[in-house]
Order: structure tokens, then C-alpha cells, then sequence
């Protein structure tokens, strides 16, 4: 089982209520055709920064315009854009690393607390195993599951509330789903909807997709930079994808010209 990625939110740009305040300035806007949102979003807070509309416009297009904004490392228009996305079959052990990039970020993660986890899935380790050490694992998980069914089912609530106590009866599933909970492994698969801007996941791109050793990392974020590289391909025209000697995507920034 392999990650997946789901885009599900995307940058709006009313461009219309932009022209609006642009004719009450004064000058007008020479868009480029066929950008996106996402970088018309970008082209317009940057030229907001010297109101280079108008007469002060220069002859770039929208891909040359962001191309100069981040070759000149001014990126922080690119925060105005920003993606959503949904991650499902991955584990725990990456979503600890994942809520490690708290700049731009925002995340909601499925919890153990308030979801029974007996039917929890786990991800296997994609590193072909030894036989001798994919039994360990599998041994490993399977132990892990029937200690926290065995947890769970002989943990039973304090009786004789009231049956309107409901907040004290919902601390009491939360406190015996957290004691089960503390036996499962980093490899329980959890889900994540992830928010991030365009500056934010250009550094996860370049930090985190190129590390040989991660693989769920690196397949994040190649699925990712495929989502976002198609809906707005000037903000990420420097990054590629390509096949690792172990048959798994690896992302890298093209170096500067």
C-alpha cells in the first residue's frame, strides 16, 4: 500500500474585483494569456510592491515575471497561494516528520483518541526485507493489533452515569482508546489534510523529495509537486521529477542558469 494524494483545494483569484481597484487607480494590467490563478495571484501582489501597472509595466510575461521573482529569492508573494491536499496510506512515522514543516503549513490529522484503530492498517516497510526480517515485522504488527483489541475491549467504562453526562462518558472512551493506543507502531497508517502555500512547498520540495533513504517522503512529494506543477507549472518550472535506481520517484531543483 502506497501513498495517496488527493488535491482538493486550489487558489481562487476574483480578477475582476482586482481590476476594479486597478481602474480606481488609474492604470491597467497587461495580463498574459493562459496563466493560472495561482500565478496571475503571484504576478499581481508582486507588482502591488511598486504598483508596476500601466506605463511602469515591463514586457515581461506571467512565467517570466515569476521566474525573475524567484531567481531574485523574492518569494514571499508566493505565500499567497495556497493548495489543499488529502493524504491516505501513509504512516505515522512520516506524518511525525510531515507536521515538522510548521511554516506554511496547517494540518488535520485523523486522531487516535476519538478513532478505533482496531481496524487499522499498517504500511509496510516498500525497502525489500530479508525473509528473516519481514517476519520480525509482520510478528511485530501482529502483536501490536491483538495487545490493543486486548486493551480496548477489557478497559470498560465506569458505570452509573447519568446518561446526560456525556462529556464524562466521551473522556472516558478518549482515556482507554489513549492507553490502547500507546501499543500501536509507527507504521499504523494514518490519514492527513494538509494546506501549504507555494513558497512553503517549494522548500518541502527541495528538502524533503530529494532524500534517497525516505520513500514515503520522496512519493509525497512527487505526487504533490505533480498536482501543483500542473495547476500553476511557473511556481515549480525549476523542480522535476524523475526514477531513482530503486524504481521510486526522486524530486530535484534544476540548478540556476
Amino acid at each position: 500500500m502506497g501513498p495517496n494524494v488527493y488535491l482538493v483545494g486550489f487558489p481562487k483569484f476574483d480578477v475582476d474585483a482586482f481590476l476594479n481597484f486597478l481602474a480606481d487607480q488609474g492604470v491597467s494590467w497587461k495580463r498574459t494569456p493562459d496563466a493560472s490563478e495561482a500565478e496571475e495571484i503571484v504576478e499581481a501582489a508582486g507588482r502591488i510592491c511598486y504598483m508596476s501597472f500601466g506605463e511602469k509595466q515591463s514586457p515581461r510575461t506571467n512565467a517570466e515575471y515569476i521566474r525573475r521573482l524567484i531567481a531574485m529569492e523574492h518569494e514571499s508573494v508566493l505565500e499567497h497561494v495556497n493548495w489543499g491536499f488529502v493524504l491516505t496510506g501513509v504512516s505515522r512515522t512520516f506524518s511525525h516528520q510531515l507536521v515538522r514543516h510548521r511554516l506554511g503549513f496547517a494540518f488535520s490529522q485523523l486522531s487516535q483518541q476519538y478513532h478505533e484503530e482496531t481496524d487499522a492498517r499498517f504500511v509496510e516497510p516498500q525497502l525489500k526485507l530479508p525473509a528473516q526480517a519481514q517476519a520480525a515485522w509482520n510478528r511485530a504488527i501482529h502483536t501490536a493489533k491483538e495487545a490493543y483489541r486486548e486493551i480496548l475491549e477489557s478497559l470498560t467504562p465506569v458505570g452509573g452515569q447519568a446518561d446526560n453526562d456525556e462529556v464524562q462518558k466521551r473522556e472516558i472512551r478518549r482515556a482507554i482508546r489513549s492507553t490502547a493506543r500507546s501499543v500501536l507502531p509507527n507504521a499504523t497508517e494514518t490519514k492527513v489534510f494538509v494546506t501549504a502555500n507555494a513558497r512553503a512547498l517549494r522548500h518541502f520540495f527541495r528538502v524533503r523529495g530529494s532524500i534517497p533513504g525516505d520513500l514515503e517522503m520522496r512519493q509525497v512529494s512527487a505526487a504533490m509537486l505533480r498536482c501543483v506543477k500542473g495547476a500553476a507549472p511557473s511556481l515549480f518550472a525549476d523542480f522535476e521529477i524523475e526514477t531513482a535506481e530503486d524504481g521510486y520517484p526522486i524530486v530535484f531543483k534544476k540548478p540556476e542558469r
